[in-house]
């Protein structure tokens, strides 16, 4: 698949793409209604619903470049054995060669930021070697919001699998820092709090010569979303803190005409929240 790119001012960013899967739209919103979808179908197909109601779900990485640093936002399934294998597909083991021949080869990343600590964010964190494991970007510090570490170890929940092999090596390695909400990775890059599906989720606001871009994370997993913002994720843990963040974020997206890359969007994955005369959808 080809990686997609943008340029925010002096940032760059690319998505890697690790597994797409097809999945229908019920099995990731616990709620959505089958005749207010009809009303958005004019903008979300072809590329966010077809016409039996599935989409495209992508796990990717998104590679961000800013004031000389490389940062990694998410790292996707990995080699990890999960018990939803039979739905993601066979492990990509080339996916570190497709990231290194998309000029990010894995010594070079000097910062990995996981939005949360699900399973489907953390897996690249760890690479197995001589069957240990090991974290994959030796030279980066892996950053992680102190609220969701906290969290994460007091609710053993299916979403917090492998926490063992993920994240305790990178601990063992002394390579973690835990990290505000609001912290600051450089002059141009920072994490925005947007608690709901995690207490500690966090997504990347990008602010660069007077242009904003906004990664999702998993605070919303469907274009859909942005237009009803009470579907929620069956796998959100405060439904309703996660919709109050998706109405207050939708309105300042819209606003500030922020390029809105969707971390689990299918392609072409970014766009703007805008409006028309039903209220707010997803322009690309």
């Amino acid at each position: 698949m080809q990686n997609l790119s943008w340029q925010i001012g002096d940032v760059r960013i690319v998505s890697v793409v690790e597994r797409v899967v097809r999945l229908p739209l019920n099995y990731v919103l616990a709620n959505f209604e089958t005749e207010r979808l009809d009303q958005h179908r004019h903008w979300l197909a072809p590329h966010f619903i077809d016409a039996e109601n599935h989409y495209q779900l992508t796990v990717r990485a998104l590679l961000v470049e800013s004031c000389g640093k490389r940062i990694m936002i998410d790292t996707c399934l990995g080699e990890h054995i999960t018990p939803f294998d039979d739905m993601f597909g066979a492990i990509p083991y080339d996916f570190l060669e497709r990231l290194a021949n998309a000029g990010f080869a894995r010594e070079t990343i000097d910062y990995v930021m996981c939005t949360h600590l699900h399973y489907d964010h953390i897996g690249w964190n760890t690479m197995r070697v001589d069957g240990q494991w090991v974290p994959t970007f030796p030279n980066a510090r892996y950053l992680l919001a102190r609220s969701e570490w906290q969290h994460c170890q007091q609710h053993d929940v299916p979403e917090y699998l492998n926490m063992q092999n993920a994240i305790a090596p990178l601990f063992a390695a002394d390579q973690v820092d835990l990290v505000d909400t609001d912290h600051r990775l450089t002059a141009e890059v920072s994490l925005l709090p947007t608690p709901g599906h995690t207490p500690g989720h966090v997504s990347v606001a990008i602010d660069s010569q007077g242009q904003q871009a906004f990664i999702t994370g998993d605070m919303t997993h469907h274009p859909a979303q942005w237009a009803e913002p009470h579907w929620n994720c069956v796998s959100d843990y405060d439904r309703s803190g996660a919709e109050q963040t998706r109405r207050t974020i939708r309105q300042q997206l819209c606003a500030n005409h922020t390029l809105v890359i969707g971390s689990h969007f299918p392609p072409p994955c970014a766009g703007y929240v805008a409006e028309n005369e039903q209220g707010l959808y997803f322009k690309i």
